[in-house]
């Protein structure tokens, strides 16, 4: 049974539609759910963002020469997460650089410590 003269709990549009529709179109039902996510500060694309941005500025921070050395246990105790990045690039050695956006980092083991290598992306590395 359709229903004529509802309103769209996004746009405010009039619609018709089974009973129980609440959307006028899929555009309308996904940005209703899209927004009221987006204030959910528990959601998980909040939380790896956030991440994300923490871990990208604490890259840039320990690294301002385009490529460095920290002790790994100074970078993690700043919250540096290296299990979220978002892309890797392997050199020809077969080094592994994770990248956060432009700021990248390769876990090493130097004289018994846990350190950092930070590299700055560089246009040789879109090959």
């Amino acid at each position: 049974m359709r229903n004529d003269g509802k309103l769209c709990a996004n746009c405010g549009e009039k619609f018709m539609g089974r009973r129980g529709k609440r959307f006028c179109s899929d555009y309308c039902k996904s940005n209703f759910h899209y927004e009221r996510n987006k204030t959910n500060e528990d959601s998980f694309y909040k939380q790896v963002d956030k991440q994300l941005k923490l871990n990208r500025k604490l890259l840039k921070r320990f690294n301002k020469s385009g490529k460095s050395t920290v002790r790994a246990e100074l970078i993690l105790e700043e919250g540096f997460d290296p299990s979220f990045f978002t892309h890797y690039w392997k050199n020809k050695k077969e080094d592994v650089y994770l990248f956060v956006y432009e700021f990248g980092f390769m876990k090493r083991k130097e004289n018994g410590k846990f350190k950092y290598v930070l590299v700055k992306w560089q246009p040789y590395m879109e090959r």
